[in-house]
């Protein structure tokens, strides 16, 4: 077992080279102060490395936290699709409304999952507060999908903008990148370039969505101006939501980014 120094924490990697660290600790333990008041001796290499093992045995196991990541983005994305799919409108929008409540307790599962991990584990892959943060501003993306799909189940909607629909598709691409990012987190140092393209691209794909959000909202005034005021106000509520949808997957770019950034 091998630790490696990172800022102020530690690591477990499975190699056999024990470390000053961690050697250090067990020849304080050695002491024989009761005779001669000076440190013991080294202990023979291959003492060391089976009381190593040892000490690895007692340290709680590592949980799978990038699998978690991977679940739960992958149920982002299925959220995503079925509100691109409710966005099309028709008869069948509860269904994909109802798609889109499924997935977000999916999620929310899912992320009580890695939130217990981090209480429960000893060694995690980075800071304890990154992973918190990271979860939750995934599981706040699928929780802004499941209110605009709550609020065209209250408002009985069934048919969408087009620049609504442009925002489903581009928020798609968001979560499908969210999906690319989170793998390369097991190996940052070599990933750094990567994950700084997909960060970025989340950001453009934020702001693309503000644009369609500005443009449909006027489409919208200059439609019902003259006509049904309570149409524009639910108009105005979808695109809301939306907007937020955005917005939340670049709270997960900057979350990103302030992992890269502490762990580089």
């Amino acid at each position: 077992m091998r630790c490696i120094a990172s800022g102020e924490r530690y690591k477990v990697v499975d190699d056999l080279v024990p470390l000053t660290a961690v050697s250090a600790l067990f020849r304080k333990m050695v002491y024989d102060s009761f005779v001669t008041g000076r440190q013991a001796g080294y202990f023979h290499s291959i003492w060391t490395f089976q009381m190593l093992r040892w000490f690895r045995a007692f340290l709680p196991r590592e949980e799978r936290f990038f699998d978690l990541f991977a679940r739960h983005a992958q149920t982002v994305l299925q959220g995503a699709l079925a509100l691109q799919d409710m966005l099309r409108g028709g008869d069948e929008t509860p269904v994909f409304c109802q798609r889109v409540n499924q997935f977000e307790n999916d999620a929310d599962n899912i992320t009580r999952e890695v939130l217990t991990a981090v209480r429960r584990t000893f060694i995690t892959p980075f800071d304890r507060g990154d992973i918190k943060n990271l979860i939750t501003s995934m599981d706040d993306a699928i929780d802004q999908m499941q209110q605009t799909a709550k609020a065209v189940i209250l408002f009985e909607v069934r048919t969408f903008e087009p620049p609504m629909r442009e925002m489903g598709t581009l928020l798609v691409e968001c979560a499908n990148l969210v999906g690319r990012a989170l793998p390369l987190l097991q190996s940052i140092g070599a990933n750094v370039a990567m994950l700084t393209a997909i960060t970025e691209e989340l950001t453009k794909l934020e702001g693309r969505v503000d644009d369609l959000h500005d443009i449909g909202l006027k489409e919208l005034y200059l439609k019902h101006r003259n006509a049904n005021t309570m149409d524009f106000i639910v108009g105005a509520e979808i695109y809301d939501h939306l907007e937020k949808v955005a917005d939340r997957f670049d709270d997960v770019a900057n979350e990103i980014n302030s992992i890269v950034i502490e762990q580089v």
